[in-house]
Protein backbone atom coordinates (compact mmCIF):
# COMPACT_ATOMS: atom_id res chain seq x y z
CA UNK A 1 0.00 0.00 0.00
CA UNK A 2 1.21 3.77 -0.69
CA UNK A 3 2.22 5.50 2.13
CA UNK A 4 -0.14 8.06 3.15
CA UNK A 5 0.73 11.35 1.46
CA UNK A 6 3.31 12.81 1.64
CA UNK A 7 3.61 15.23 -1.56
CA UNK A 8 7.37 15.41 -3.13
CA UNK A 9 8.75 18.42 -2.18
CA UNK A 10 9.03 21.16 -4.77
CA UNK A 11 12.10 21.83 -6.20
CA UNK A 12 13.10 25.75 -6.53
CA UNK A 13 12.63 27.50 -9.80
CA UNK A 14 15.47 27.69 -12.04
CA UNK A 15 15.70 31.53 -12.80
CA UNK A 16 15.51 31.78 -16.56
CA UNK A 17 17.48 34.80 -18.56
CA UNK A 18 16.62 36.08 -22.09
CA UNK A 19 20.02 37.52 -23.69
CA UNK A 20 18.95 39.67 -26.73
CA UNK A 21 21.94 41.14 -28.99
CA UNK A 22 21.56 43.14 -31.81
CA UNK A 23 24.61 41.67 -33.46
CA UNK A 24 26.04 38.36 -34.69
CA UNK A 25 27.11 35.71 -31.74
CA UNK A 26 30.43 36.11 -33.25
CA UNK A 27 30.90 39.86 -32.71
CA UNK A 28 29.49 39.52 -28.95
CA UNK A 29 30.33 36.11 -27.48
CA UNK A 30 33.55 37.80 -25.83
CA UNK A 31 31.32 40.13 -24.35
CA UNK A 32 28.67 37.70 -23.49
CA UNK A 33 31.55 35.60 -22.08
CA UNK A 34 31.83 38.55 -19.32
CA UNK A 35 28.66 38.27 -18.20
CA UNK A 36 28.67 34.62 -17.69
CA UNK A 37 32.23 35.83 -15.68
CA UNK A 38 30.00 38.16 -13.20
CA UNK A 39 27.34 35.69 -12.77
CA UNK A 40 29.88 32.54 -12.03
CA UNK A 41 31.05 34.85 -9.43
CA UNK A 42 27.98 35.31 -8.03
CA UNK A 43 27.69 32.25 -7.86
CA UNK A 44 25.40 30.82 -10.63
CA UNK A 45 26.27 27.96 -12.69
CA UNK A 46 24.73 28.01 -16.25
CA UNK A 47 22.47 24.89 -16.41
CA UNK A 48 22.44 24.29 -12.83
CA UNK A 49 21.34 27.28 -11.44
CA UNK A 50 20.38 29.29 -14.23
CA UNK A 51 18.84 28.99 -17.45
CA UNK A 52 19.86 31.39 -20.61
CA UNK A 53 18.81 31.62 -24.05
CA UNK A 54 20.58 33.68 -26.91
CA UNK A 55 19.28 35.27 -28.95
CA UNK A 56 20.91 37.33 -32.24
CA UNK A 57 20.02 40.13 -34.48
CA UNK A 58 22.70 39.71 -36.66
CA UNK A 59 22.91 43.43 -37.27
CA UNK A 60 19.37 43.62 -38.21
CA UNK A 61 17.10 45.67 -36.35
CA UNK A 62 13.85 45.23 -38.14
CA UNK A 63 13.99 41.43 -36.37
CA UNK A 64 14.53 42.68 -32.88
CA UNK A 65 10.58 42.96 -32.49
CA UNK A 66 10.00 39.57 -33.40
CA UNK A 67 13.28 38.31 -30.95
CA UNK A 68 12.14 40.40 -28.21
CA UNK A 69 8.47 39.25 -28.30
CA UNK A 70 9.95 35.61 -28.25
CA UNK A 71 11.83 35.70 -25.09
CA UNK A 72 8.17 37.38 -23.44
CA UNK A 73 6.65 34.06 -24.47
CA UNK A 74 9.38 31.78 -23.84
CA UNK A 75 8.28 33.52 -20.08
CA UNK A 76 12.06 34.56 -19.46
CA UNK A 77 12.43 36.19 -15.94
CA UNK A 78 14.46 38.53 -16.59
CA UNK A 79 15.43 39.91 -20.43
CA UNK A 80 19.16 41.49 -20.59
CA UNK A 81 20.12 43.42 -24.00
CA UNK A 82 23.47 44.64 -25.34
CA UNK A 83 22.56 48.34 -26.27
CA UNK A 84 19.81 50.97 -26.97
CA UNK A 85 17.66 49.21 -30.21
CA UNK A 86 17.33 45.73 -28.42
CA UNK A 87 16.09 47.45 -25.38
CA UNK A 88 13.82 49.38 -26.82
CA UNK A 89 12.07 46.50 -28.37
CA UNK A 90 12.34 44.75 -25.33
CA UNK A 91 10.48 47.81 -23.44
CA UNK A 92 7.75 47.66 -26.45
CA UNK A 93 7.10 44.00 -25.94
CA UNK A 94 6.84 44.01 -22.34
CA UNK A 95 6.27 45.97 -19.24
CA UNK A 96 6.36 43.28 -16.70
CA UNK A 97 9.43 41.22 -17.19
CA UNK A 98 12.85 43.34 -15.81
CA UNK A 99 14.98 44.17 -18.09
CA UNK A 100 19.08 44.97 -17.79
CA UNK A 101 20.88 46.70 -20.55
CA UNK A 102 24.40 45.99 -20.36
CA UNK A 103 25.76 48.91 -22.37
CA UNK A 104 23.12 52.00 -23.50
CA UNK A 105 24.33 54.60 -25.16
CA UNK A 106 22.22 57.13 -23.80
CA UNK A 107 19.26 55.78 -21.74
CA UNK A 108 17.30 59.09 -21.42
CA UNK A 109 17.25 60.98 -24.28
CA UNK A 110 16.01 57.74 -26.11
CA UNK A 111 13.48 57.56 -23.60
CA UNK A 112 14.06 53.88 -21.99
CA UNK A 113 14.08 55.56 -18.47
CA UNK A 114 13.37 58.35 -16.67
CA UNK A 115 16.68 59.25 -15.07
CA UNK A 116 19.39 57.58 -14.37
CA UNK A 117 18.98 57.86 -10.59
CA UNK A 118 15.28 56.48 -10.39
CA UNK A 119 14.66 54.53 -14.21
CA UNK A 120 11.46 54.39 -13.35
CA UNK A 121 10.11 51.55 -15.64
CA UNK A 122 10.60 48.04 -16.18
CA UNK A 123 14.51 48.70 -17.48
CA UNK A 124 17.77 49.45 -15.40
CA UNK A 125 21.45 48.66 -16.43
CA UNK A 126 24.30 50.52 -17.43
CA UNK A 127 24.89 53.61 -19.52
CA UNK A 128 27.57 54.24 -21.88
CA UNK A 129 27.63 57.98 -21.38
CA UNK A 130 30.23 59.91 -19.81
CA UNK A 131 30.60 63.69 -19.54
CA UNK A 132 32.92 64.77 -21.89
CA UNK A 133 34.37 61.33 -23.43
CA UNK A 134 33.64 63.50 -26.71
CA UNK A 135 35.72 65.99 -26.27
CA UNK A 136 38.74 64.20 -25.05
CA UNK A 137 38.01 61.87 -27.74
CA UNK A 138 38.79 65.24 -30.11
CA UNK A 139 41.81 66.41 -27.52
CA UNK A 140 43.36 63.07 -28.05
CA UNK A 141 43.24 63.03 -32.28
CA UNK A 142 44.51 67.56 -31.80
CA UNK A 143 47.53 65.48 -29.58
CA UNK A 144 48.31 63.47 -32.58
CA UNK A 145 46.80 65.38 -35.27
CA UNK A 146 47.48 69.07 -34.28
CA UNK A 147 46.55 70.84 -37.63
CA UNK A 148 43.09 69.30 -37.83
CA UNK A 149 40.35 71.42 -39.58
CA UNK A 150 38.00 68.95 -40.74
CA UNK A 151 36.70 65.97 -38.97
CA UNK A 152 33.95 63.07 -40.17
CA UNK A 153 32.15 60.87 -37.77
CA UNK A 154 30.98 57.60 -39.04
CA UNK A 155 27.66 55.91 -37.25
CA UNK A 156 24.65 53.92 -37.71
CA UNK A 157 21.92 56.61 -38.75
CA UNK A 158 19.25 54.25 -37.58
CA UNK A 159 20.61 54.24 -34.50
CA UNK A 160 18.62 56.15 -32.21
CA UNK A 161 21.39 55.78 -29.29
CA UNK A 162 24.12 57.05 -30.92
CA UNK A 163 22.58 60.27 -31.81
CA UNK A 164 23.53 62.38 -29.00
CA UNK A 165 26.92 60.69 -29.34
CA UNK A 166 27.70 62.89 -32.74
CA UNK A 167 25.83 66.06 -31.35
CA UNK A 168 27.89 65.89 -28.21
CA UNK A 169 31.26 65.37 -31.06
CA UNK A 170 29.64 67.75 -33.33
CA UNK A 171 29.26 70.72 -29.88
CA UNK A 172 33.05 69.66 -29.26
CA UNK A 173 34.37 69.99 -32.92
CA UNK A 174 32.75 73.68 -33.09
CA UNK A 175 34.09 74.67 -29.48
CA UNK A 176 37.32 73.79 -31.13
CA UNK A 177 37.14 75.69 -34.67
CA UNK A 178 36.93 72.26 -36.36
CA UNK A 179 34.39 71.34 -39.74
CA UNK A 180 32.82 68.09 -38.75
CA UNK A 181 31.07 66.13 -41.14
CA UNK A 182 27.97 63.66 -40.11
CA UNK A 183 28.90 60.64 -42.14
CA UNK A 184 25.57 58.60 -41.26
CA UNK A 185 24.68 55.17 -42.90
CA UNK A 186 22.32 52.60 -42.29
CA UNK A 187 23.09 50.20 -44.54
CA UNK A 188 26.29 48.70 -47.07
CA UNK A 189 25.08 50.71 -49.95
CA UNK A 190 25.37 53.60 -48.22
CA UNK A 191 28.38 53.07 -46.26
CA UNK A 192 29.71 53.02 -49.64
CA UNK A 193 28.38 55.83 -51.11
CA UNK A 194 30.14 57.70 -48.05
CA UNK A 195 33.13 56.56 -48.85
CA UNK A 196 33.14 57.00 -52.07
CA UNK A 197 32.54 60.83 -51.16
CA UNK A 198 35.46 61.02 -48.49
CA UNK A 199 37.69 59.63 -51.26
CA UNK A 200 37.02 63.04 -53.16
CA UNK A 201 38.09 64.86 -49.93
CA UNK A 202 39.51 62.73 -47.33
CA UNK A 203 38.85 64.58 -43.92
CA UNK A 204 41.93 64.96 -42.26
CA UNK A 205 40.81 62.77 -39.04
CA UNK A 206 37.63 60.45 -38.43
CA UNK A 207 35.58 59.41 -35.92
CA UNK A 208 33.80 55.96 -35.53
CA UNK A 209 31.63 54.60 -33.29
CA UNK A 210 30.91 51.09 -31.85
CA UNK A 211 28.09 49.53 -32.50
CA UNK A 212 26.46 46.58 -34.79
CA UNK A 213 26.71 48.23 -38.07
CA UNK A 214 29.98 49.30 -38.12
CA UNK A 215 31.69 45.90 -35.67
CA UNK A 216 29.71 43.96 -38.89
CA UNK A 217 31.84 46.07 -41.54
CA UNK A 218 34.64 46.51 -39.61
CA UNK A 219 37.43 45.48 -41.70
CA UNK A 220 35.54 47.69 -44.73
CA UNK A 221 36.18 50.39 -42.55
CA UNK A 222 39.56 50.06 -41.46
CA UNK A 223 40.38 49.41 -45.14
CA UNK A 224 39.25 52.49 -46.17
CA UNK A 225 41.08 54.59 -43.24
CA UNK A 226 44.23 52.50 -44.41
CA UNK A 227 44.00 53.18 -48.09
CA UNK A 228 43.31 56.96 -47.57
CA UNK A 229 45.94 57.24 -44.75
CA UNK A 230 42.93 58.88 -42.53
CA UNK A 231 44.20 58.92 -38.94
CA UNK A 232 40.83 57.29 -36.86
CA UNK A 233 39.94 57.31 -33.38
CA UNK A 234 37.76 54.48 -32.79
CA UNK A 235 35.51 53.74 -29.39
CA UNK A 236 36.27 49.79 -29.29
CA UNK A 237 39.56 49.05 -29.16
CA UNK A 238 39.13 45.98 -30.69
CA UNK A 239 39.84 48.26 -34.28
CA UNK A 240 43.12 49.40 -32.83
CA UNK A 241 43.98 45.64 -32.88
CA UNK A 242 43.18 44.89 -35.93
CA UNK A 243 45.23 47.47 -37.47
CA UNK A 244 42.98 50.88 -36.37
CA UNK A 245 44.91 54.09 -34.91
CA UNK A 246 43.67 54.49 -31.87
CA UNK A 247 40.81 54.16 -29.60
CA UNK A 248 39.10 55.78 -26.40
CA UNK A 249 36.36 54.25 -23.90
CA UNK A 250 34.38 52.82 -21.79
CA UNK A 251 35.85 49.32 -20.90
CA UNK A 252 33.08 47.14 -22.21
CA UNK A 253 33.68 44.04 -21.13
CA UNK A 254 34.14 45.22 -17.40
CA UNK A 255 30.15 46.61 -18.11
CA UNK A 256 28.69 43.45 -19.67
CA UNK A 257 30.64 41.67 -16.56
CA UNK A 258 28.59 44.24 -14.31
CA UNK A 259 25.31 43.78 -15.97
CA UNK A 260 25.90 40.27 -13.94
CA UNK A 261 25.27 41.79 -10.97
CA UNK A 262 21.86 44.01 -11.45
CA UNK A 263 20.73 40.56 -12.74
CA UNK A 264 21.21 39.03 -9.36
CA UNK A 265 19.80 41.76 -7.74
CA UNK A 266 16.56 41.42 -9.55
CA UNK A 267 16.38 37.44 -9.38
CA UNK A 268 16.24 38.09 -5.01
CA UNK A 269 13.84 40.40 -5.70
CA UNK A 270 14.80 43.87 -6.45
CA UNK A 271 12.73 45.85 -8.76
CA UNK A 272 14.65 47.75 -11.67
CA UNK A 273 12.75 50.89 -11.13
CA UNK A 274 14.39 51.24 -7.75
CA UNK A 275 18.26 50.53 -9.31
CA UNK A 276 20.00 53.55 -10.26
CA UNK A 277 21.67 53.26 -14.08
CA UNK A 278 25.01 53.18 -13.45
CA UNK A 279 27.77 55.25 -15.91
CA UNK A 280 31.24 53.79 -16.75
CA UNK A 281 33.69 54.21 -14.20
CA UNK A 282 36.84 52.36 -16.51
CA UNK A 283 38.09 53.85 -19.59
CA UNK A 284 40.98 52.22 -21.62
CA UNK A 285 43.56 54.36 -24.31
CA UNK A 286 44.63 52.04 -26.94
CA UNK A 287 47.46 52.93 -28.95
CA UNK A 288 48.76 51.45 -32.35
CA UNK A 289 51.92 52.59 -32.83
CA UNK A 290 52.71 50.81 -36.38
CA UNK A 291 49.95 52.52 -37.78
CA UNK A 292 50.89 55.97 -36.60
CA UNK A 293 54.17 55.73 -38.29
CA UNK A 294 52.55 54.28 -41.31
CA UNK A 295 50.46 57.78 -41.20
CA UNK A 296 53.59 59.62 -40.73
CA UNK A 297 52.27 60.59 -36.95
CA UNK A 298 54.21 61.01 -33.68
CA UNK A 299 52.88 59.53 -30.43
CA UNK A 300 54.02 61.90 -27.70
CA UNK A 301 55.62 59.79 -24.75
CA UNK A 302 53.03 61.26 -22.45
CA UNK A 303 50.41 59.18 -24.22
CA UNK A 304 52.20 55.95 -24.57
CA UNK A 305 52.55 56.46 -20.85
CA UNK A 306 48.55 57.11 -20.47
CA UNK A 307 48.29 54.28 -22.97
CA UNK A 308 45.95 51.30 -21.47
CA UNK A 309 47.87 49.17 -24.08
CA UNK A 310 50.06 49.73 -26.81
CA UNK A 311 50.39 47.90 -30.33
CA UNK A 312 53.79 47.60 -31.51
Amino acid sequence: MAGRGTCPAAYPKIPRIGWLAPGTRENYEPLLEEYRRGMLELGYAEGRTIETEYLYADAQFDRLPALAQRLVEHKVDVIVTASTPPTLAAERATSTIPIVFAASADPIETGVVASLARPGGNATGLSLMSSELSAKRLELIHTLVPRVSRIAVLWDSSNPGMALRVRETKAAAERSKVGFLDAGAHDLNELESIFAELSKRPPEAMVVTTEPFTRQHRVRILDFMTRNAIPCMYEDGRFVEEGGLMSYGPNVPDLFRRAAVYVDKIIKGAKPADLPVEQPTKFELVINLKTAKALGLTVPESVIVSADKVIE
